[in-house]
């Protein structure tokens, strides 16, 4: 079993930071991209940010300047660092990866239980 586990949201004032992790733990033999989705009030799940093992990053247009993903390979954590942050951005962040628990067996996508980070004065 493989179980991701998402911390650091809360409540922000506007032009606030936050930074969000998400630490993947259980039978894991390696983890191909990690990456962040967000559901905000009223809206559909929706891909925000993700990092391949090898570092490369793809964000959607509304994070790119204000938001910075990143990854420890060696704690199996990703992380989302926010910045500048706005009440649009209140949502819940759902983490995301896709792990191979043994050698040659298959790629799973897993999901953490999701933050809700809360942007307003």
């Amino acid at each position: 079993q493989v179980q991701l586990v998402e911390s650091g949201g809360g409540l922000v004032q506007p032009g606030g930071s936050l930074r969000l992790s998400c630490a993947a733990s259980g039978t894991i033999f390696s983890i191909n991209a990690m990456g962040w989705y967000r559901q905000g009030p009223g809206k559909e799940r929706e891909f925000f940010a993700a990092i391949t093992s090898g570092g490369s990053t793809n964000y959607v247009d509304s994070a790119k300047g204000r938001f910075t993903i990143s990854r420890d390979n060696a704690k199996d954590t990703v992380y989302l660092q926010m910045n500048s942050l706005k009440p649009e951005d209140t949502a819940v962040y759902y983490c995301n990866a896709i792990i191979q628990s043994t050698m040659y067996g298959p790629l799973y996508n897993y999901w953490g239980q999701g933050t809700q980070v809360t942007v307003s004065s």
